[in-house]
């Protein structure tokens, strides 16, 4: 198999673009959003431990599990 990518280059023989095969520019993207994915979580992650640190340093009470899941079904 040769060589998959072809890259162009400017008049000084600088690489300015890439051609890829497009079965490789799926897998990219697809990989892509799913670390995208994983970013988003593990930010939401953060927001929560931030937000409990925060509740804890005021004494506030947290919500219950039971109570969050019986206010959803509301």
């Amino acid at each position: 198999m040769k060589n998959a990518m072809q890259y162009i280059v400017d008049e000084h023989g600088i690489k300015t673009s890439v051609i890829v095969p497009y079965h490789l520019w799926e897998k990219i993207t697809s990989d892509n959003k799913k670390l995208q994915n994983k970013i988003e979580v593990l930010l939401a992650i953060k927001d929560g431990l931030s937000e409990i640190k925060g509740a804890n340093k005021n004494y506030q009470e947290f919500q219950t599990l039971s109570d969050f899941v019986n206010e959803s079904d509301s």
